[in-house]
């Protein structure tokens, strides 16, 4: 469990991060949205209140969740999922916002999906909780501009071991299953080399493990392959390569994420 100081510099540092937006917000009135995730306008309002680590409620009372990253889960107590949702509340709680996406049908808990700017923000709050190394790309965004975005940021703060990638544990090992089946029914990034590309009935099967039934695999359904196609990935020449994925860890025997978008895979260098 991290002490209260840990939790309150971490604080800091969003409120370091947020300052500076207020001071531009003077200086331009309407500066422009970044190309990233520039969709249309959705709506306005000011943020009253924080639910959890990614969505919040308006004083109008709607309640919005931030589309295309996932929550960190914690694993080592109420105090780190505190520290998750204490990272957004220090950027948007009191402040206006624009609400940005392709949809806005509300989910099955009523929340609206978005991309949220703070006023006169070119930055979307997704990508300053990602650069803090507090959230994860979800890997759902179609738009190439917007995941580009969400990337970078991921990755800017993973290199700089910025928040949750202090801790080398957070990209599980494909070749230990029983880390990654720990983490069962939570959103979780799994790195390793594809030992073998397998059918199996209208599925595919990325293996990591030699034991197909005790070891990590991503698997992948008929009416995807001709996506992954149209993106230039060959699921068969995924074979002996190095590859990033990230999703929902399911038990089928051994440890299962299912691959329903383009964006949950990433090559790696090396084989």
């Amino acid at each position: 469990m991290k002490p209260l100081t840990g939790i309150m510099a971490r604080c800091d540092r969003f409120f370091a991060r947020v300052l500076p937006f207020s001071l531009m917000f003077a200086a331009t009135p309407n500066p422009a949205i970044s190309a990233g995730c520039a969709f249309e306008p959705q709506g306005e309002g000011r943020v009253a209140a924080i639910i959890d680590a990614r969505s919040f409620r308006l004083e109008d009372g709607r309640e919005v969740r931030l589309a295309g990253i996932e929550p960190i889960f914690p694993e080592k107590g109420p105090a780190e999922q505190a520290s998750r949702a204490s990272a957004l509340s220090a950027i948007v709680t009191g402040h206006d916002v624009t609400l940005r996406g392709e949809d806005d049908t509300p989910d099955r808990y009523g929340r609206q999906p978005a991309f949220v700017f703070l006023d006169g923000s070119e930055s979307s709050v997704q990508e300053m909780l990602l650069e803090e190394g507090e959230a994860l790309v979800a890997g759902t965004v179609s738009d190439k501009d917007c995941a580009k975005s969400l990337n970078a940021a991921e990755t800017a703060a993973r290199q700089a071991k910025r928040g949750t990638w202090a801790d080398p544990s957070v990209i599980k090992n494909a070749e230990s299953p029983g880390d990654i089946l720990a983490g069962m029914g939570r959103f979780t990034v799994v790195e390793g080399k594809v030992l073998s590309v397998r059918q199996s009935g209208a599925t595919t099967y990325l293996n990591f493990g030699r034991n197909w039934t005790q070891g990590f695999a991503v698997t992948i359904s008929k009416r995807m392959i001709g996506v992954f196609e149209a993106a230039g990935i060959g699921l068969k020449s995924l074979e002996n390569h190095r590859i990033r994925v990230r999703g929902w860890v399911e038990a089928r025997q051994g440890p299962r994420i299912e691959m329903l978008r383009v964006g949950q895979l990433e090559l790696l260098g090396g084989n």
